[in-house]
């Protein structure tokens, strides 16, 4: 594994972290918290312009065609960015889904759409009270002639009054399909609530949504399949956005212990907090070598089905525990809303408890591992 940037790696992280510094400042991070829609227009079209939407989506489908270790390194900078953005759910995991398994017609009506922004497509997957697998997709999706009759709940379905399109997860008697549906159709109904991370997000209840069959994404009863894979991809980028979150709180926190004086002696002088700062920043540069490995498998061809859950588990991990230390070190104050500390605090717990939690990861990972 080559740990060395190239000219054009950097040019993406640089080009990424001065978009970032400009438009997703933290008065616009607080700005956007709780709200239904969730992002700001203007970051969301500089995304665009810049190519950073499309930055998996081939070149043919007016994507900028790059790697899973060019994705890697612009979620580093979201996630120190805390950027408040429908990237994750519309570039990442649908357009994945739409390029591991959609139709011809299909990828070339939506991929050129979410690369330039115009479109947004977030998956409705997880369900009230059900797991994270294969076995928790029990929304019923029942065939009518040419047509899936859609009947049950899905929850936790990010941006969802924003989106073109949701890719909704239901099992069929075949299995579990993947199937694009206008979240505006006769029978969906959207309800909005906050999230600890607070980005928005929906319950949705479906009763008797018709569904051309034709928008179903892959072959009947592949569905779970196709989204396993392109989950492995997107926990990857979100061990990335993990590991420059809890950098930057990092960082703010050894500035404030070199500033704050107590006893004569800034923070950062007692031996104590120093090594609970030095074991922080041990742990993310050894997340981050994780997350660029397991990239790097998976841009060289090579399999990531042990890597990519080490890699969310590891990070997240680290992301809550450095937010946890490093609250302790700014005291009380850290949990306050004038305090920019809380929000790092509250991303770190949702992002671990998102998109397969530790106790699934640590299941993929023995799985793995007893198997070998």
């Amino acid at each position: 594994m080559d740990l060395d940037f190239s000219e054009e790696q950097q040019m993406i992280v640089d080009m990424t972290r001065g978009m970032l510094e400009e438009h997703s400042t933290v008065e616009v991070v607080r700005e956007m918290e709780d709200d239904p829609k969730g992002y700001p227009d203007g970051l969301w079209k500089q995304m665009s312009e810049l190519g950073l939407n499309g930055l998996l989506i081939p070149e043919a489908l007016g994507g900028g065609g790059q790697t899973l270790l060019e994705a890697a390194l612009v979620y580093e900078e979201l996630g120190r960015a805390m950027a408040p953005v429908p990237h994750f759910v519309s570039c990442v995991m649908s357009a994945g889904l739409l390029m591991e398994a959609g139709s011809e017609a299909q990828q070339e009506e939506w991929l050129p759409q979410i690369a330039n922004g115009d479109a947004i497509l977030t998956p409705a997957w997880l369900e009230p009270h059900r797991s994270f697998g294969e076995a928790g997709i029990a929304l019923d999706a029942k065939p009518d002639g040419d047509d899936y009759v859609l009947s049950g709940v899905k929850r936790s379905v990010a941006y969802a009054s924003s989106a073109s399109r949701l890719i909704v997860l239901a099992r069929s008697a075949e299995g579990v399909e993947l199937l694009l549906v206008d979240p505006n159709a006769d029978g969906v109904k959207l309800s909005f609530y906050m999230s600890q991370g607070r980005e928005p997000h929906y319950r949705i209840e479906f009763k008797g949504v018709r569904v051309p069959a034709s928008d179903r994404i892959g072959a009947a009863g592949s569905g779970w399949k196709t989204f396993d894979k392109v989950m492995h991809d997107g926990i990857v980028l979100l061990a990335a956005q993990a590991t420059g979150g809890a950098e930057r709180c990092l960082a703010e926190t050894v500035e404030y212990a070199n500033e704050r004086v107590q006893f004569d002696k800034p923070l950062g002088a007692f031996q104590s907090l120093a090594h609970y700062m030095a074991d922080a920043s041990t742990r993310i540069d050894g997340g981050r070598v994780l997350v660029h490995e397991a990239a790097w498998n998976r841009a060289a061809g090579r399999s990531i089905s042990r890597f990519a859950p080490m890699a969310k588990l590891f990070c997240c991990e680290t992301y809550r525990e450095t937010t946890r230390v490093c609250a302790q070190i700014w005291g009380g104050v850290a949990f306050t809303i004038e305090y920019d500390q809380q929000m790092f605090f509250r991303r770190a717990k949702h992002l671990q408890l998102s998109w397969w939690d530790t106790p699934y990861l640590e299941e993929l990972v023995a799985a793995d591992v007893l198997d070998s």
